[in-house]
């Protein structure tokens, strides 16, 4: 019997095509799908209808993308996510690491509760707020950064230095996620991401930006990560706090240099990353959902 996994994704492209190869060495056909494919079927023993799968299910689900849309959409397309591994498929981030990693605020909780180095941050819904907090720390010497509550890839990104430079809060969704700027000025800038797996940190790299943007889609350069095992240690405990299987962890020296988390991913792009690094990393991130998921959950299964 053919073994097959789902990748959910709406854009396979590289990262994609590195999974389903990595999939196939592992003997598993791995098939292309997007949530918005998928239905609630109560016709069904499952009460999922997956295409491709008639009443069967896959032996797994790889999440590459979740697209946005209304509330009600991206509400319906977590509800697969959720219900999965309660039919005994393993889903590879789960989709409560998922939900936790792309709401920022809920992330810096999370590593703030858990002790971890991170940069003083504040989330509000009020401009007035905003601007007395930018006010405050203009006058302590320090820069905000604002991002969207969710985004990726640097986008959206501001580096306020002076009150006018706020936006109004509809051009952020209503949430202003401020985060001291802890960065080098120009040509110092830099900071390293960390791929931990399976508890472990894999792989690192450092990143030279451009601009106080160091994010690879921006223009990044990507280099080797120095030997250092604060940056592993760092990142471990991030994705522990935040219960992931794997995630990209960005973090940075503060001016005095002491190491803090900026962000953990549960989606992370690893093109860059494996760029500098010998292992192959679709290999490396597919044994380890394959081997403590889906092979061994199946072992338990039949034990």
């Amino acid at each position: 019997m053919t073994r097959r996994i789902v990748i959910f994704t709406d854009d396979p492209g590289w990262h994609g095509r590195q999974l389903k190869r990595a999939f196939a060495r592992r003997g598993y056909a791995a098939d292309y799908l997007s949530l918005t494919d998928c239905r609630v079927d109560l016709g069904q023993a499952s009460g999922v209808a997956i295409p491709g799968f008639g009443h069967a299910l896959p032996d797994g689900v790889f999440v590459r993308g979740i697209p946005g849309g209304t509330l009600e959409q991206v509400t319906l397309r977590l509800d697969f996510l959720h219900l999965l591994p309660k039919l005994g498929v393993p889903v590879y981030n789960p989709v409560r690491a998922i939900e936790k990693s792309v709401d920022k605020a809920m992330t810096s909780l999370l590593l703030h509760r858990a002790g971890i180095p991170t940069p003083p941050t504040w989330v509000t819904e009020s401009e007035s707020h905003a601007r007395a907090l930018l006010m405050r720390e203009i006058a302590l010497g320090h820069h905000l950064v604002l991002k969207p509550l969710f985004g990726s890839q640097g986008k959206g990104l501001m580096r306020l230095a002076s009150p006018a430079d706020l936006p109004p809060g509809e051009a952020y969704q209503g949430v202003y996620y401020l985060q001291r700027y802890i960065g080098g000025e120009a040509g110092t800038w830099e900071d390293y991401r960390i791929l931990v797996a399976g508890g472990k940190s894999r792989a690192a790299m450092t990143r030279k930006g451009t601009s106080w943007i160091n994010n690879v889609a921006q223009g990044a350069a990507c280099r080797p990560a120095p030997a250092d095992p604060e940056l592993s240690r760092l990142a471990e405990d991030a994705v522990r706090a935040l219960d992931m299987e794997y995630a990209g962890v960005d973090l940075m020296r503060d001016p005095e240099g002491r190491l803090c988390v900026l962000e953990v991913n549960s989606i992370p792009a690893w093109r860059g990353l494996q760029s500098v690094v010998q292992d192959n990393i679709a290999a490396l991130l597919v044994n380890d959902f394959l081997d403590r998921h889906v092979i061994g959950e199946s072992r338990e299964q039949c034990a």
